[in-house]
């Protein structure tokens, strides 16, 4: 799945994707352990949309934090 796919998601959906890709890696890595594993790329593509999805709620996170801060920083007297 590409990023921008990822970015039309809602953050729960792309929660409960994230968790979706996280139940199937895991299934897969059983496979692997027992050689029933029967294409071994779709690890490394499952790996990475579990990046893509946590990146995108991480940006999403940094920027709700962001919004709710305010700008006067430096502007106490001292």
């Amino acid at each position: 799945m590409k990023a921008d796919a990822f970015r039309d998601l809602s953050t729960e959906e792309l929660t409960g994707r994230a968790n979706e890709l996280r139940e199937q890696m895991l299934k897969l890595r059983f496979q692997k352990s027992t050689g029933q594993i029967e294409n071994p790329q779709i690890m490394s593509a499952l790996r990475r949309d579990l990046a893509r999805a946590m990146t995108i709620l991480r940006e999403r996170e940094i920027k709700r934090a962001a919004a709710g801060t305010t700008t006067d920083v430096g502007s106490g007297d001292s």
